[in-house]
Order: structure tokens, then sequence, then C-alpha cells
């Protein structure tokens, strides 16, 4: 994976922030803080991404005729070998 340099500005307040951040530890510089936020943004949005898309698949699906409890014990049996 390449590596691209980008220049970005900050307000003294956003920058005060981060320095507070890599200061106690949780970075160790400002580009590994920024890129934090990016894989965040980036898993944040799949998710969103992927619930729209179980939403419009079970909008799709019509309605069922099986009890919520049934449904919910499906869903249980069906992740129990996901984890």
């Amino acid at each position: 994976m390449g590596i691209i340099r980008k220049s970005i500005t900050f307000t003294e307040q956003q920058d005060t922030y981060i320095k507070s951040l890599i200061e106690k530890g949780f970075y160790t510089n400002d580009s590994e803080y920024v890129r934090d936020i990016i894989r965040k943004d980036q898993e944040n949005r799949k998710n969103g991404i992927d619930l729209y898309d179980a939403l419009a698949d079970g909008i799709e699906s019509g309605s069922s005729n099986e009890t919520v409890n049934t449904i919910w014990e499906q869903a249980i049996k069906d992740n129990e070998g996901k984890n």
C-alpha cells in the first residue's frame, strides 16, 4: 500500500485537542489520529449501508406468519455458528 502525503489545516482548538490526545498516549502523532478517524468513519458507513440493505431486504420480503419469538429464536440459532 502506497503512502500519499496530504496537507490539512486545523483550527488552534483542534490542534490543541489532537496534541492532548498524543500527550495522553492515545496516538503517537497527528497522522495516526487522522487515519484512525478515517478507519472509524469507513466502518460506520459500512455498518450503515449494511443496515440499510438488511432493512430493504426485510421490506422486500413482505410480511410473515411467524411470531416475533419464533423469528428471534431462529435469528439466534442462525447467529450461533458465526461467533
